[in-house]
């Protein structure tokens, strides 16, 4: 990238629900794995996010709504007191720092171990991930998951309304309901791991009908407004093959856009997919998307900008980035200013701990930067 200043559709003001965003560029949810073993958020995640506070919006990092949905080792809960603490010093850091924070729900169903919650994951079916999976003594066999029992959709359901409720109380302005990646809810849509026959099994209605509950169910808990919903369609990651993505996703649209949520959020987003398109023009609200960069393994070098843009040109609304908020504190200064880009270093990324590779990357101005920051975190920069 060049020192131009740059004039970019990215920098300008939008309106989401009751927030004023002062530009259009949103920090994903990226699991980093800094949590305390019991689920606190740690210190030092109240002086990363707050290090970011300049995106128009943050996702925090996906935080389990109960304990069986746990995925990994250090990773964020939502569903004891403490937890909520723990939170409410991040929000308040960020909130300081001038930024606004949205909580990801995520329950991981089969992505979990007993060996990261003391718990057997449960999932739609006993179908398991047909890979290891990272626990604390190393990579382990993936378990079998207990099938869920209708009971158990109906209080997993209502943790998820009681998380939002927990989210709103550490101070988030609104929650995004995970329903990508594998994960739980993503688990119930796809035809792979979801075997059952009773009314959450067969027919894509049918699949499709554990999400939408849990979405209605937390829009109900602390209003639509607050509510964000992520999906990944036609997206394999841990294991999952949806058979039939053409009609999974209309209907799940179908299913939930009535409820007036905050936003829909896409990954891997493009313009030129069919899919997409057709998911822009069946949702009437916001659309949020993740441009996909998965075409080269290294991050670009305008950090998505311009995959950002051409989203922006076909109807998004906010455009979320992962990898270059994960190297860049300062993401929208130097995009705005066209200066370049710090590199991530992914051994760091996850699973290691620490502030090396997590608080320590340079900003431009480091020195009265990093100084703001430590002033409302009461942190450590790690440099």
């Amino acid at each position: 990238m060049t020192n131009a200043p740059v004039n970019s559709g990215l920098f300008t003001p939008f309106r989401l629900g009751p927030l004023h965003l002062p530009n259009r560029l949103v920090m994903a949810p990226l699991t980093r794995n800094r949590a305390g073993a019991d689920g606190v958020p740690e210190p030092i995640m109240a002086t990363h996010y707050a290090q970011r506070a300049s995106a128009g919006l943050i996702i925090a990092e996906g935080t389990t709504p109960n304990a069986v949905g746990q995925t990994y080792a250090n990773i964020p809960a939502i569903h004891r007191p403490e937890h909520v603490t723990g939170w409410r010093r991040v929000t308040d850091a960020v909130g300081a720092a001038g930024g606004r924070m949205f909580l990801q729900l995520q329950h991981g169903g089969r992505v979990g171990h007993p060996d990261n919650s003391g718990l057997v994951p449960v999932a739609p079916s006993p179908v398991a991930l047909p890979e290891t999976i990272r626990t604390p003594a190393g990579r382990r066999p993936s378990v079998v998951p207990r099938e869920m029992t209708a009971d158990d959709i109906r209080s997993t359901v209502a943790d998820f309304a009681q998380a939002a409720r927990n989210a709103v109380a550490a101070g988030f302005a609104g929650v995004e309901v995970h329903a990508a990646n594998g994960m739980l809810l993503h688990q119930f849509m796809a035809q792979n791991t979801n075997h059952r026959t009773d009314a959450y099994g067969g027919p894509v209605g049918n699949r499709v009908r554990f999400a939408a509950e849990v979405t209605r169910a937390v829009a109900d808990a602390i209003g639509p407004e607050r509510v964000g919903l992520r999906i990944s369609p036609a997206n394999t990651v841990n294991g999952i093959d949806e058979g039939d993505t053409h009609r999974i996703y209309p209907a799940l649209l179908a299913a939930v856009g009535d409820l007036g949520l905050a936003y829909l959020h896409v990954l891997f987003a493009d313009p030129d997919q069919p899919l997409y398109r057709r998911i822009r023009d069946d949702w009437s609200g916001v659309l949020m998307a993740n441009p996909d960069l998965r075409r080269s393994p290294a991050l670009p070098a305008d950090g998505g900008r311009s995959a950002g843009e051409r989203l922006l040109d076909s109807g998004a609304g906010l455009i979320s980035l992962g990898r270059a908020f994960i190297a860049n504190p300062d993401l929208v200064e130097r995009l705005r200013a066209g200066a370049p880009l710090n590199e991530v270093r992914e051994q760091y990324w996850m699973y290691v701990g620490g502030e090396t590779g997590y608080n320590d990357y340079p900003v431009l101005g480091a020195a009265e930067d990093r100084g703001r920051v430590l002033a409302v975190t009461g942190g450590r920069s790690g440099a």
